[in-house]
């Protein structure tokens, strides 16, 4: 029998309805309390899914949950009241007064005041002021109605003459006289504004690399490595947010946390779901380190291969289920069973990677579209693979194309200034980033294993693009493994332009014979 409601408790909900914070305010409520998600969603008898969507306005709270969730925040605001808004000054002070030290050097990443959003989680603009923390004009607004960079992303400040004060309003303009006519201030377009919207986002979170790695370095005195063990330590939470501020103005949302098919599943924690990421490990059987010879080899290395592979078809919903090739379409993705046409290429790699074993495998959607490419009649290297089922989602090639955009600019400012401590905390956001979005205890934003397997698929995927882009050049590919290493006979630098950058390729210096440049004999020639 279903148990009534009190009048008692009836009238608390209302009340609790009537007060309910804006979503931007629910999360600044979780977050100043330490609160996980899961604490959260535990408490209300939820996933930690909704309770993400209710921090970001996607979703409202409904019963049974609505209730307990009210009076957790109306308790959270009862002990962490938002800050006030300063009101005008009656008798100002002669002397401006400094600002305090750790206004000047906002904290990075945590701690911020929060931007103001709408209901679909984008930030709203408005009239363009002075931003609250560091004084530069932006037209993005806090959950108090006062000028913020965006994710209280402030823009660096010129060292040279630190802003203590807010600046001051420019004197108003001289009256134009009646007989002249003020010349037309051009408005931009929207494409325009856009752009310059998204110029200044990357501006913002750009700054907040580089004031993590300030901050860090301070906190260890001059110790490199200090600071860089205490940047790794906090690349997780740190990329994870620069993920949400480049999610911000998305849109399209996309779902944390779905139902995962069994194949996505560990059967226990020390062995593998049932994804072939086709990893490759080939070597020409024409060529052998055991022989004599004076073959010259040069072992390449692909710079930042995992974000490269940021740019790739990710599924953004729930998994749905097809049979045969129903489920196939230019803009799904997911991961499929299937059984791969003959390879008869010896001088290549397989792109199906290396396996012991014949018949079906369960592969992302990146080595699939890789297959379909080598099967068609531009290439027409193997048969078209037989699809057995899917498992896939709407998709989208750009989904995390933000988010590579600003770490692959901050990797490109960090070399170009031989700045190896932003050059490693870089990395270790996106390849953490890539290896935590699976079940990990690393990360609770999301469980997509899904993604994980197919941002690897596609690194070696693209691999294996340059592996043939060698070998029609007359380049003999010697070997290729993992997800940045190409060794190959001849002129390289005649087909890959050479450096550090995201497009170019590098010797590859370590350990081992196999490394930079090396001989090697021919086999059964």
């Amino acid at each position: 029998m279903t148990e009534k409601l009190s009048v008692e408790a009836l009238l608390e909900e209302a009340r609790l309805n009537a007060s309910i914070p804006p979503p931007a305010e629910r999360l600044r409520l979780r977050e100043a309390a330490k609160l996980s998600r899961a604490q959260v969603a535990e408490t209300c008898d939820v996933g930690r899914s909704t309770v993400a969507n209710w921090e970001t306005g996607h979703s409202e709270p409904a019963p049974p949950a609505r209730l307990p969730y009210l009076r957790l925040l109306k308790g959270l605001a009862e002990i962490y009241p938002p800050d006030p808004t300063p009101g005008p000054t009656a008798d100002p002070a002669p002397h401006p007064v400094p600002a305090p030290a750790s206004a000047s050097v906002p904290a990075a990443f945590t701690g911020a005041p929060e931007t103001l959003r709408g209901a679909d989680g984008r930030a709203i603009e408005g009239d363009p002021g002075p931003c609250i923390r560091c004084g530069i004009e932006t037209t993005y607004q806090s959950t108090d109605g006062r000028p913020l960079h965006s994710g209280a992303m402030c823009q660096p400040a010129d060292p040279a003459a630190p802003q203590t004060t807010p600046p001051a309003p420019a004197a108003p303009a001289a009256a134009v006289p009646a007989s002249v006519s003020p010349t037309p201030v051009p408005v931009p377009s929207r494409p325009e504004r856009r752009a310059r919207s998204a110029a200044r986002a990357q501006a913002d979170t750009t700054a907040l690399i580089a004031r993590a790695v300030q901050d860090e370095a301070e906190r260890a005195g001059g110790d490199e490595d200090a600071a860089l063990k205490a940047l790794i330590k906090r690349a997780i939470p740190d990329v994870m947010h620069l993920f949400n501020e480049t999610r911000a103005t998305a849109r399209y949302d996309y779902t944390a946390y779905p139902a995962l098919p069994d194949v996505l599943k560990k059967p226990s924690k020390k062995d593998p779901d049932q994804i072939w990421e086709a990893r490759p490990k080939f070597h020409h059987p024409g060529y052998s380190l055991k022989v004599p010879g004076d073959v010259k080899v040069t072992a390449l290395d692909v710079n930042a291969a995992y974000l490269s592979a940021l740019k790739c078809w990710l599924p953004i919903g729930k998994l749905e289920h097809s049979a045969g090739s129903d489920g196939i379409d230019p803009k799904r993705s997911g991961v499929h069973l299937i059984t791969p046409g003959e390879w008869a290429h010896p001088h290549l790699p397989d792109p199906i990677g290396d396996r012991d074993e014949p018949g079906a495998l369960w592969v992302t959607n990146a080595t699939l579209r890789l297959l379909q490419r080598l099967s068609g009649p531009k290439y027409g290297l193997t048969d078209a693979p037989v699809i057995h089922e899917s498992w896939t989602s709407g998709a989208t090639e750009n989904f995390l194309d933000a988010l590579r955009k600003l770490l692959s600019a901050a990797r490109d400012e960090a070399i170009e200034n031989n700045d190896t401590l932003t050059l490693e905390y870089v990395k270790a956001m996106y390849s953490k980033f890539i290896s935590t979005m699976g079940e990990s205890i690393h990360n609770r934003e999301m469980v997509r294993p899904d993604w994980m397997h197919i941002i690897h698929s596609q690194a070696y995927a693209n691999l294996w693009g340059k592996a043939f882009k060698a070998s029609t050049a007359g380049l003999d590919v010697v070997a290729m493994m993992g997800t940045d290493e190409l060794h190959v006979t001849g002129d390289w630098r005649r087909v890959f332009p050479e450096g550090r950058g995201v497009a170019q390729m590098k010797v590859k210096h370590g350990e081992g014979k196999a490394t930079g440049e090396y001989t090697v004999g021919t086999v059964g020639r």
